[in-house]
């Protein structure tokens, strides 16, 4: 029994209104962010409570018909793409700030709430929700828990999951659970919040969370510094760090991601060095103030070439803006632009971006890295064209050999990006067949039907390792 045998019954449930298979809006949902990926889902489905979301859940296990959770569409691993057809569950009626708790210093929220959203309403309180992707402006924060976004912040603060305290889920069978709650601690059981957390839509629906906040910082100061040696920022992230200075953002940026993020941006970005160390702390002026002219002194002593501090908040926030504008600073370039995350510990970035380098020449591509070196989690992009198969076929080659090498210099293959389509095949590389088998159980346990999420996270072959030359 296929979608059409139970479409009657899928309207009964979110009416007519919220019910879509039109060519145009199948069409609409068969893609996200990422690259050269689509697939047409067999409908796309709006539910307005969790109610319905369990009704619809468990039509579709009776009948095993793939379902696919899905925000804004701005992962960049596949995660959203309905590979086996289906239904897509959006969430634009689920998008309340539910609850703001200034007692216990929380935020309950739905799925379709967007990011930006959310830390707007809580700083207008003194509050504070640090993690920031990228994509917050249009990301929601269900797509942020299911794929464990970071950001900008994440050395300081650390990404989503660190700010999730409770989830309620509709599982593959349809049941409703309710895991965590407002609390600091809480020991009973597995943790199934952290479970949830990064799990893709492969386990179940999350339908509202319950987000820790903090203090909003009391102020805040950026700084640029420039380099003509990458192994120089390299040391000086290492250098901060071991001086006991934990900055809010370390952000790195070679010559070519300037050169295009300036051509977008026009606000003044050097194009004449080999890389910059963007860097931002908050908190008290006064703390604010000394980490600064220390952070500047350490830059200085590896060899920066200027360190320049932003006069103004507009010039601070500029800056930061640009940053964030990386990716669509290089979609510029080529018809399509490929980003990935990988991490490694931050002592390896100098030799991970050596490797980049090489890695570029050796597959003839334009390849321009940036990311948060301070959590060591670097963003090699190449602006390329979907329509040369030649030149795509080098990408991949190169993208694997990268993957290696972070995995060599002790790291991982993503580390906020989620795994998806676009990770699969290299995933066993990291976790080994035992780390793999564990994954397959908890899956097969809780979804045995596999309706959701079906194609994600688990490849149907793994890629072979590749020897890389360094």
């Amino acid at each position: 029994m296929g979608l059409h045998d139970v479409k009657d019954k899928l309207i009964a449930i979110v009416g007519a209104e919220n019910y879509e298979d039109s060519k145009v809006s199948r069409l609409v949902y068969s893609y996200d962010a990422t690259p050269d990926m689509q697939a047409l889902p067999d409908a796309v489905l709006s539910p307005r409570n969790t109610k319905e979301v369990s009704e619809i859940v468990k039509l579709c296990n009776e009948h095993k018909i793939p379902i696919v959770p899905r925000g804004s569409g701005s992962n960049l691993c596949g995660g959203t793409c309905p590979i086996e057809g289906g239904v897509v569950l959006l969430f634009k009626h689920m998008n309340q700030i539910l609850e703001l708790d200034e007692e216990n210093l929380t935020v309950t929220v739905q799925p379709g709430a967007i990011t930006l959203d959310i830390i707007n309403t809580v700083e207008a309180k003194g509050l504070f929700y640090p993690p920031d992707p990228s994509s917050m402006k249009i990301s929601t924060i269900g797509g942020n828990i299911n794929e464990n976004s970071g950001g900008l912040r994440g050395l300081k603060y650390g990404v989503t999951r660190d700010y999730v305290l409770a989830l309620e889920v509709v599982l593959p069978n349809g049941d409703i659970v309710r895991t965590g709650g407002k609390l600091a601690k809480d020991v009973a059981g597995y943790d199934l919040t952290r479970l949830y957390v990064g799990s893709e839509g492969t386990l179940g629906v999350i339908t509202e969370a319950t987000l820790k906040l903090v203090p909003k910082p009391e102020t805040k100061k950026v700084m640029l510094a420039h380099y003509q040696d990458l192994e120089a920022a390299a040391r000086t992230v290492s250098s901060i760090i071991a001086h006991k200075i934990i900055p809010a953002t370390l952000e790195f940026l070679d010559q070519p991601t300037l050169k295009v993020v300036e051509d977008f941006a026009q606000i003044g970005l050097p194009t004449d060095v080999q890389a910059v160390l963007l860097i931002e702390q908050d908190g008290p002026p006064e703390v604010v103030a000394r980490d600064m002219q220390k952070m500047a002194e350490l830059c200085k002593a590896e060899q920066a070439v200027f360190v320049q501090v932003a006069e103004t908040d507009a010039e601070a926030e500029a800056l930061m803006t640009a940053r964030r504008a990386a990716l669509s600073a290089c979609a510029r370039l080529k018809p399509t632009t490929i980003l990935e995350d990988a991490t490694v510990p931050r002592s390896e970035i100098a030799r991970m971006v050596r490797g980049i380098n090489k890695i570029a020449e050796k597959y003839q591509l334009n390849i321009c890295t940036f990311g948060h070196a301070g959590d060591g989690n670097l963003h090699p992009t190449v602006p390329t064209d979907a329509r040369d198969h030649e030149e795509m076929e080098r990408v991949e080659e190169a993208f694997a050999e990268i993957f290696e090498l972070a995995i060599d210099l002790g790291g991982t293959i993503t580390g906020e990006h989620g795994v998806g389509v676009m990770k699969a095949p290299y995933l066993e590389w990291k976790l080994g067949k035992e780390g793999i088998g564990v994954m397959k159980a908890i899956k097969q346990g809780l979804d045995p039907n596999n309706i959701m999420n079906p194609g994600k996270v688990f490849a149907k072959e793994t890629r072979k390792r590749v020897v890389v030359s360094r």
